[in-house]
Order: C-alpha cells, then sequence, then structure tokens
C-alpha cells in the first residue's frame, strides 16, 4: 500500500468516517509522559500533532507549547479539545508542512508521534532535530519497520530504533533512551496492537 502523505491525504484522513466524530481522539501517547517525566517544564513543539491529544497533556504539565500539524481539519479539532477541556489559549495551533516549515526559532523539547511525512521518517526525524534547543530533548514515537506489513503502514511510514537512533548518535547529542515496545489500543474500530519504536536523545 502506498500513500503520498500529503495535505490532500491528511484532510481526507482527519475528516474518514469515525475519526471526525471522536474516533480519532485518543489519549496522549503515554510514552510521551513516561519519557518526558524527568524534564523541567519549559518550551515544546508537538511535531506533527494531529488533534492535539499529546500537545494538550503537555500543556497540562504546565509546558508552553506549539503544535504543529499539515491539516486544517485536524487542528480544528485540537483546538475544540483545547475548549471542551478547559485548555484554550495554552496551546498555538499553526498549520505547517513539516518538510517546508522553518519556524526560525528553537524548544526545549520537541515531540513527534506517528508523523508520516511525505518524505519519509528519518528525513523529517533530522529536520525537527534541528529544531530542538540546546540542553533540550527530542522524542521520537514511530511505527516500527517491523509491523508495517501487518498495519498497512508504507515502508517509509516506519522506523527502526537503530536507524533513528544512529541519527543523533555523533557529536552535539546524546541518546537517554532508545527501544521497540508493543501496545494494545481500543479505537473506534475495536483494538489495535501497535508496536512502536521510541527515541529520547538530547541536545548537548
Amino acid at each position: 500500500m502506498t500513500h503520498d502523505f500529503d495535505r490532500e491525504y491528511w484532510e481526507r484522513h482527519w475528516n474518514a468516517d469515525g475519526v471526525a466524530v471522536g474516533a480519532g481522539r485518543l489519549p496522549a501517547n503515554p510514552y510521551v509522559a513516561t519519557e518526558t517525566a524527568g524534564l523541567t517544564a519549559g518550551w515544546a513543539l508537538d511535531a506533527g500533532c494531529g488533534n492535539g491529544g499529546e500537545a494538550l497533556w503537555l500543556a497540562q504539565q504546565g509546558w508552553r507549547v506549539t503544535g504543529a500539524d499539515i491539516s486544517a481539519s485536524a487542528l480544528a479539532t485540537a483546538g475544540a479539545r483545547a475548549r471542551e477541556s478547559g485548555l484554550e489559549g495554552t496551546v498555538e495551533w499553526v498549520e505547517a508542512d513539516l518538510t517546508t516549515w522553518e519556524p526560525g526559532r528553537t524548544w526545549d523539547l520537541v515531540v513527534t508521534s506517528y508523523a508520516h511525512p511525505a518524505t519519509g521518517q528519518l528525513d523529517v526525524y533530522r529536520r525537527i532535530g534541528e529544531w530542538v534547543a540546546p540542553g533540550g530533548t527530542l522524542l521520537i514515537i514511530g511505527h516500527s519497520h517491523d509491523d508495517h506489513a501487518g498495519h498497512g503502514h508504507p515502508e517509509h511510514a516506519t522506523a527502526t530504533v537503530d536507524g533513528a537512533a544512529a541519527l543523533f548518535g555523533g557529536s552535539g547529542w546524546e541518546v537517554d533512551a532508545s527501544y521497540e515496545t508493543t501496545r494494545v489500543v481500543e479505537t473506534g474500530r475495536g483494538r489495535t496492537e501497535l508496536n512502536d519504536v521510541v527515541v529520547r536523545a538530547r541536545r548537548v
């Protein structure tokens, strides 16, 4: 199966039956809580924020958050979730294509959770790593390459833990965590098992 993962694709995705009416409003990815537990809240970017689950969770923890996504529909849902949760104004929502966006600033924490760019996973991981401030943290959560066939993910929408970690194994970075793990989520379409890649790196 192939996808272009362009703006049109993501608009279709976020307006699909079930997603638009709430089935896509899953809680924040649990690895975000686990991997940021020891960090001091500062400025955070959720790169590819979708409908806002992780961005809103970070805001609840005291982070000053920017949520960026290519889909206007996803951002509209994120804004509605913020209002419903009493968090309106705590997140700056930005419509942006991560493959071309030039934010002109850095953040103390950059998170990406299952964001699928048109250019492939490793390219966008490398790019968003440039937006991490010195001393800041990059947290990558992606679909495992070994799992793509079972869930219909194109190969370029997946990663291996070694491939993702290797991007930040050189000078200027320290990889603090890198592992693959499995979890089960409840969606509007039933139970789904996800095999995930998690990498947390610190810019030194």
